[in-house]
Parts: structure tokens; C-alpha cells; sequence
């Protein structure tokens, strides 16, 4: 069509559930897997809501072979009478129309999740086949869709004792990227329904691969202690400086309002923040209530004792908040959320209210608490005296940097490569494997930094301590990259990053994955930025050479070592070389398979939180994962982790 032809025949009127087909990421976040899992959190949500209206306790999701899935509740069932204004059953509408539902009147339910009564309404677009049954009023109903429309009208198919709702819904593969439900993701998520949402028993059935004995694999998350649980769960690897979790509970202006809280030996903070049990994670006037509550309560209660003049320190907000794990979870009657996916809370009364509460209630614990309000101040007062530390310590790093006159490490072999998008940079694990890659390197755009022995865990480690360690200087001043201020030390400048590829180039061992494990954790932590522009990147070099005759191929793990044996030498009769570091190979070698661009596997690094355990594991160990809690406690990497 030409510019002449565009006229009033050229402006397309989408119905909802058309605009929601063409443009499922304005409703679900994207069509990745983060959408697909959204649909099953939105039709459970749905059953959470009866749940908060007092109506249901008890919610079944099953994962269906086919990757269905559906989700049963013992509700009040969605209505079927006729709806007036529409001429049709309650329930078609609900299923069909956007913007339908009872969230809007506050006679059915007080507050709500969900997308405003686009939810259900949502999942049921984008579905190939939804099955809507429910039972109420002792009869049993159905109704089949299919892309958001109706096959049939709603049918009366039996009589039955119980009431509630049942979503069977089938996602379409015309619209998703990918239709593999993660079983971790959604057990995840359903376990944070439960804390959350007390006395309440959802079950999760995976239909799709049976155990040895003909059952399905299946959790059921029940918790009677709530929010309380919830953080005693998060801070199950950290170790905690107080005996018990502080709860903090009440209702201010009809916004009931639950916080739980526990200080631990750690030097980061772990607040997790909800808004009628949607997961805010970019926190909003709820957080900023907390926060303030807790940052003058403390101080107050830490100025009384004289602290700050005996110590001779200055206390900040961010002291306060060092080595404290909380959740904070309010229900509001109508949440003003910043953008569609809800990851934000703008109404301003709730900080208001949650700043009252916690402040009154943490006061009186305080007082009422006398040794583990000194364990606390003690704690603020250390992390006052370590970001003092920290300070000069990154002053430090900054003259040290390139940019600072100081250099570049002498450990670093460079690349002759000014252009930063094609220069790499190689974080080598030992001297003796830094020596074999620097011979094997291409000098123009690959650099090598040898690092000795295993990296400081950032995680357990108090900020100036960070900055002193002599590999860390290294990997900043080899980078190029400026350090933060004080008042946002983990911001970083980039203007000057020498490097676009980052690559951890580790033994392939369970020691090579521990150390890669604690330089992620690094660049997690302290350059978080290099993760979200893509710049990491993890190497996996072989862990054996098999040779048989003039034939040799490298295996990088036990199950390769099996097949391309069998493959080579039935009878097994082959000369098998086990490379128990990267310092055994020679430099032909560890070009051929590490650092040739042709034939290497370099796998860049996507995490978004360190609890995104698997991701991590699987990148580092594939298929040879040792049990996850045991590999994790004896390593104490992770600060939140689930496993």
C-alpha cells in the first residue's frame, strides 16, 4: 500500500481477545518462558483470591503431559447464570471478555491479584483449548474455548457434592516461544503462595514423566507460620545473629500490612516485597515505607544508647539494612502498579501505613528485646565501620586504574587490540594454566590475567575486604572500568571497558566450577552490568582426550567419555588422557578446544538473581551436578538460593 492509499479503510478496531493474540507481551511480559509460566500464575491467582475472600483453602495444579496444564480450586465456583448486559452465562464472559470479572466489586472480593480482570480472559487467548468446569449449587458445569472464543454454550454435564473451579488450558505453540513448563519455576512460585497466604494447601503433580513406581512427582506447600517461615526458608544457608524472626503485624487506613525480618552474619541486604501476593521486584511505596521505618527507628533507638559517639561513626540508611532479610507483604483494595506487569507499587497512602506499623512495633520489640537490639546495633555500627573501610579501600582501586596513572597489572599479557568489541579478555584459573594460555592465545585480540587460587567469596566478605583483595584490583584495573561512589558503590562506569568478552576460563572439574561459581558471584555482586549487557562469559574446556589409533576427540564430561569410547572401541580398548587442569593441556591443544573462536564453547552468562541456581549449575556442571544443598553449604556461595 502506498502512503496515498492510507485512509480510513487502513485503520484496523482489534477486539480484546485479537489485540491480545497479536500483542501477548503488553499482557503477559513476553512470549518467552517468563509468559508461559505468567498464564498458570494468573488462573491460580484467580483461586488465591477466593482464598483471601475466605472461600477456599485447598488448590490443585497438575502439570499434564503435552505440557497442559490445569488448576483446580474448592471455591465458590465462577458463576453460570445468565449476565444481564451481556445475554450470556457468567462464565463465558469471564473466560471471554477483557476486563470481566468480580475484582472491581468490593462486595465479592476485598483485594485481588491478577492482571484487573484481564487474567483469566488472557490465558484463555492464547490457549489452543481451554475447559473451563465448575461445580455449584450441587450441579456440575463445562465450557470449552479455543483462542479466547467460546466452542459451545456452557453445559450442565453432571451433579457432584463439591464446588469450585477447574482451568484445563493448553497454551498455543503459534504464540509461545517455547512450551516446556519448568517444574522448579512453578514449585517455586506456589511455595511463595503458601507462606504468604497461611493455612492454605496447594499441591503441584508433574503427569508428565512417572517415578519408577507408577506415582507422579509432587509437592504439597502448606505453612501455618506464614511470612515468618518464609524468611526462616530464605535464610536457610545464611547464618542468623538472633534467635527469632521479627513479625510485625497490623492494619492502618484498611491496608493490612505483614512484615517479617531477621538480621544474619551476611554484608547484603534481601528484601523481598508483595502487593496482594504479586511479587514486586522493583519494590515501590510499600518498600520505601519499610525502609524509612526501620532507618529512623534504628537510628533513634541507636542515639539513645549513644552508640554512634561512642563508636565514633556515622550510621546511614544502608547500615541499617546490611545482613537483613525481610519480607514485606501488604494487601491494598486498589494497587496503582507502574506498568502492566506489576513490578512496582505506586499508591502513595501505603507507605504511609507501613511505615506506622513497623515503626511503632519494631520500637516495642526493641525495648522489649534488650540483647538482641544490641545484637542489631552492634551489627549497624560494623557495617558503618566497613563502608568507612570501603571507601578508602576503593579510592584505592581508583589510583590503581588505568585511567589513574597506575597501570595496568603486571600479571596481564594484553592483547594489541584497542578496539574493546572485539578484545577479549581471559579470567584463567592458576599461573600454570595462565603460562599454557598466553602461548596459545592469538595475540590481537585475546588478553590472558592468570588469577591464584580460588577468588574471595564476595558473598561472605565485608565490603573493603572486597576491595582489597589483590585478584579483584586486578580484574578492575584490567577492565578499565571506574568504581562507584560511596553512595552507590556497586555502580560502575563503562565508558572505558577495554574488553566486550569476559570469558571465565576454569579447570573442568568440581573445583574449576566452585571458582567459576565465586567469580560470578563477584561479578554478580560488584558489576552487574557487564551480566545485563551480555559481556560474561563462561569456557568449557574438555575433561578428557580420547585417542584410538591416529583418531582423537575431546569429551567434556563422564557421559561424553562413555559414548565416544563405545564409539571409537567397543571392547573399550582405547588411550584415554584425563586433564585434571587446564595446565596439563599444551598450548595447541588449549587453542584447539578453549580458544580457537571456531570450535570453542563459550557460554554467556544470563542470570538475574543468584537464586537462579540451575542456570548456573547446569552453565558450569551440565549433567554432573553433585546434590545441589550439599555442594552449596559446603561452599557457602549463595546468600538466597532455592534448592
Amino acid at each position: 500500500m502506498s502512503q496515498k492509499d492510507y485512509n480510513a479503510g487502513s485503520i484496523q478496531a482489534l477486539e480484546g481477545m485479537e489485540h491480545v493474540r497479536l500483542r501477548p507481551s503488553m499482557y503477559i511480559g513476553d512470549v518467552g518462558l517468563r509468559g508461559l509460566h505468567h498464564l498458570v500464575y494468573e488462573v491460580v491467582d484467580n483461586s488465591i483470591d477466593e482464598a483471601l475472600a475466605g472461600y477456599c483453602d485447598t488448590i490443585l495444579v497438575t502439570i499434564h503431559d503435552g505440557e497442559s496444564i490445569s488448576v483446580k480450586d474448592n471455591g465458590r465456583g465462577i458463576p453460570v447464570d445468565l449476565h444481564e448486559k451481556e445475554q450470556k452465562s457468567a462464565l463465558e464472559v469471564v473466560m471471554t471478555k477483557i476486563g470481566a470479572g468480580g475484582k472491581f466489586d468490593k462486595d465479592s472480593y476485598k483485594v485481588s491479584g491478577g492482571l484487573h480482570g484481564v487474567g483469566v480472559s488472557c490465558v484463555n487467548a492464547l490457549s489452543t483449548l481451554l475447559i473451563a468446569t465448575v461445580s455449584r449449587d450441587g450441579k456440575l458445569y463445562q465450557q470449552k474455548y479455543s483462542e479466547g472464543k467460546a466452542l459451545a454454550d456452557v453445559a450442565e454435564i453432571g451433579t457432584t457434592d463439591e464446588r469450585g473451579t477447574e482451568i484445563f488450558f493448553q497454551p498455543d505453540g503459534t504464540i509461545f516461544q517455547e512450551l516446556i513448563y519448568n517444574y522448579d519455576t512453578l514449585a517455586n512460585r506456589l511455595r511463595e503462595l503458601s507462606f504468604l497466604n497461611k493455612g492454605i494447601t496447594i499441591t503441584l503433580v508433574d503427569e508428565r514423566k512417572p517415578e519408577e513406581d507408577g506415582s507422579f512427582p509432587s509437592e504439597v506447600f502448606h505453612s501455618e507460620g506464614g511470612l515468618k517461615e518464609f524468611v526462616e526458608y530464605i535464610d536457610g544457608n545464611r547464618e542468623s545473629i538472633m534467635q527469632n524472626v521479627i513479625f510485625m503485624e497490623g492494619d492502618k487506613d484498611d491496608i493490612p500490612v505483614e512484615v517479617a525480618m531477621r538480621y544474619n552474619t551476611s554484608y547484603t541486604e534481601n528484601l523481598h516485597s508483595y502487593v496482594n501476593n504479586i511479587n514486586t521486584h522493583e519494590g515501590g511505596t510499600h518498600l520505601a515505607g519499610f525502609r524509612r521505618a526501620l532507618t529512623r527507628t534504628l537510628k533513634k533507638f541507636a542515639d539513645e544508647l549513644g552508640i554512634p559517639q561512642k563508636e565514633k561513626v556515622e550510621i546511614t540508611g544502608d547500615d541499617f539494612r546490611e545482613g537483613l532479610t525481610a519480607v514485606i507483604s501488604v494487601k491494598v483494595m486498589e494497587p496503582q502498579f507502574e506498568g502492566q506487569t506489576k513490578t512496582k507499587l505506586g499508591n502513595s497512602e501505603v507507605a504511609g501505613a507501613v511505615d506506622r506499623i513497623v515503626g511503632e512495633m519494631l520500637f516495642n520489640f526493641l525495648e522489649e528485646n534488650p540483647t538482641e537490639a544490641k545484637i542489631i546495633v552492634q551489627k549497624v555500627v560494623l557495617a558503618a565501620k566497613a563502608r568507612q573501610a570501603a571507601k578508602k579501600a576503593r579510592e584505592m582501586v581508583q589510583r590503581k586504574s588505568p585511567m589513574g596513572g597506575g597501570g595496568l597489572p603486571g600479571k596481564l599479557s594484553d592483547c594489541s587490540s584497542k578496539d574493546p568489541a572485539i578484545s577479549e579478555l581471559f579470567l584463567v584459573e592458576g599461573d600454570s594454566a595462565g603460562g599454557t594460555a598466553k602461548q596459545g592465545r592469538d595475540r590481537h585480540f585475546q588478553a590472558i590475567l592468570p588469577l591464584r587460587g580460588k577468588i574471595l567469596n564476595v558473598e561472605k566478605s565485608m565490603v573493603h575486604k572486597v576491595y582489597e583483595n589483590e585478584e579483584i584490583k586486578n580484574i578492575y584495573t584490567a577492565l578499565g572500568v571506574s568504581v562507584g561512589t560511596e553512595e552507590d558503590s556497586k555502580a560502575l562506569n563503562l565508558s572505558k571497558l577495554r574488553y566486550h568478552k569476559v570469558v571465565i576460563m576454569c579447570d573442568a572439574d568440581i573445583d574449576g566450577a566452585h571458582i567459576s561459581t565465586l567469580i560470578l558471584t563477584f561479578f554478580f555482586r560488584y558489576m552487574k552490568e557487564l551480566i545485563e549487557q551480555g559481556y560474561i562469559y563462561i569456557a568449557q574446556p574438555p575433561l578428557y582426550l580420547i585417542k584410538k589409533g591416529s583418531k582423537k576427540v575431546y569429551a567434556y564430561n563422564e557421559k561424553e567419555r562413555e559414548r565416544i569410547t563405545f564409539e571409537l572401541s567397543p571392547d573399550g580398548k582405547v588411550e584415554l588422557q584425563r586433564y585434571k587442569g587446564l595446565g596439563e593441556m599444551n598450548p595447541e591443544q588449549l587453542w584447539d578446544t578453549t580458544l580457537n573462536p571456531e570450535f570453542r564453547m563459550l557460554k554467556q552468562v544470563n542470570i538475574e538473581s543468584l537464586a537462579d541456581a540451575d542456570k548456573v549449575f547446569s552453565m558450569l556442571m551440565g549433567d554432573e551436578v553433585p546434590p545441589r544443598r550439599e555442594f552449596i553449604e559446603k561452599n557457602a556461595i549463595y546468600a538466597n538460593i532455592d534448592v
